[in-house]
């Protein structure tokens, strides 16, 4: 895993974008399509803001998303379905949009996504990092295990309580207890995973990440053994994380 550190949310969302759009037309010129995987929530604004002016032939591209809340329907403000749809796939002509719809029969729906990511490889991943270390909705301690491509789980109390931090309830009691995730394995089987992770709220997890073991009590160390993975940090974001740790994690990228 590689570490980039940027001035602000701004930079950052800018920097991911510029990659991520890099990175689809390459595989799009090399195979065709290119597959990609999104995510949501306050820290991916300015990417996703910065990735639709991106100059990408999306009719060529196919998205997946990482996870929905149970019980919510998709027109609900907090939804991750209406989130994508105001700030992505409405604003680029998409091959295809592959939504988590836990409506209905879910176990099939499920099936469907999981044969679908089954045809080819996500070639670059969206993934954010949860003020608990989750990745997609892989609360702690995570499933590093299971070869399912999605699973149904219990929201941890620190992962509703950011949910009402970052606006999206009014109060813990409404957020959802269950949603459908993407589980650790599937992310990482991607092709390059992109990390946005701006803003103080992350900081004590970002350290965490860094400096600590990889294990399932910080989900979202696994992308430490991603080979393309960059987790891109700002200022906030950096600032608990020992200088002479991001430091080597820098030196290592640029020797790998």
């Amino acid at each position: 895993m590689r570490v980039q550190l940027c001035s602000d949310d701004v930079a950052l969302g800018a920097e991911v974008a510029r990659e991520a759009a890099r990175l689809l037309r390459e595989a799009v010129q090399r195979q065709g399509t290119a597959r990609l995987l999104l995510s949501t929530g306050r820290s991916q604004f300015t990417t996703l803001a910065a990735l639709v002016r991106e100059a990408v032939p999306w009719k060529a591209v196919e998205a997946f998303h990482l996870d929905e809340y149970i019980g919510l329907g998709p027109e609900h403000p907090a939804s991750f379905r209406r989130y994508l749809r105001e700030r992505f796939s409405s604003r680029v002509d998409l091959g295809a949009m592959h939504e988590v719809a836990p409506e209905g029969d879910l176990a099939a729906a499920l099936a469907r996504l999981e044969a679908e990511l089954r045809l080819a490889p996500v070639d670059v991943a969206l993934v954010g990092v949860g003020e608990n270390g989750h990745i997609a909705f892989n609360d702690p301690p995570a499933d590093f295990e299971t070869d399912e491509s999605y699973i149904t789980v219990s929201l941890a109390p620190s992962c509703r309580r950011q949910q009402v931090g970052e606006g999206w309830f009014r109060g813990v009691e409404e957020v959802p207890e269950r949603a459908v995730t993407m589980t650790v394995r599937q992310v990482m089987a991607s092709r390059a995973i992109l990390s946005a992770v701006p803003y103080a709220v992350k900081a004590e997890a970002v350290r965490s990440l860094l400096q600590g073991e990889v294990t399932p009590q910080v989900p979202a160390s696994i992308l430490r053994w991603h080979p393309q993975a960059v987790l891109y940090l700002d200022r906030e974001s950096s600032a608990l994380v020992d200088p002479r740790v991001l430091a080597r994690h820098r030196r290592e990228a640029d020797q790998g």
